[in-house]
């Protein structure tokens, strides 16, 4: 089914959406990788304040390229998602609702997704000139010495992505399995 949606992340929102969801996601979202998550993260573990707020955001783990003339960032794939899952926890216990990358999550971010009422999506991999079309604007907010791996305020609109882990715990990449078994 698919389903447009903003940002950042409304609950009733995500309590509709459900694993294997296409999604058209427009408003704002941040990204940030593994050098950021960390910062974050040990920020967090210090009480110290994070350069965003997480309520309701969405993280897409992404490094994009950069820009080339005229447009606000070049190529703009995810990253792998399992390189983040000893930070993801702790941050949507902190309020973030969303995460976008790809690739499968641990049992550890799977929990935290239910108990959070979060939401887990993937962007197409090797997509990633044609992702950029959806971001229309691309600001540094932070850590801005880890280059790609800066954190960005991204302005987007209909960005193309799929619901792999509802809210629930419903499980995309799992449920596809299983029915392929039963073929």
């Amino acid at each position: 089914m698919e389903k447009y949606i903003s940002a950042p992340l409304k609950d009733e929102t995500i309590r509709e959406l459900k694993s294997g969801d296409y999604v058209y996601i427009s408003g704002t979202i941040y990204t940030a990788r593994d050098a950021a998550h960390k910062r974050m993260y040990e920020s967090m573990l210090a009480n110290e304040t994070i350069p965003m707020s997480l309520e309701n955001n969405i993280i897409y783990y992404m490094g994009p390229s950069p820009a080339r003339e005229g447009r606000p960032i070049g190529s703009a794939g995810p990253t792998t998602s399992s390189r983040m899952d000893k930070y993801a926890p702790k941050l949507m216990d902190c309020g973030l609702k969303g995460m976008i990358g790809k690739g499968k999550r641990s049992k550890e971010v799977v929990e935290a997704i239910v108990r959070n009422k979060a939401v887990y999506f993937a962007a197409v991999g090797g997509a990633g000139a044609l992702l950029s079309k959806a971001i229309k604007k691309s600001i540094v907010i932070a850590y801005d010495d880890l280059g790609t791996e800066a954190i960005r305020k991204l302005e987007v609109v209909n960005m193309p992505a799929i619901v792999v882990i509802d809210s629930n715990g419903n499980n995309l990449y799992e449920n596809v399995v299983k029915e392929y078994r039963q073929i």
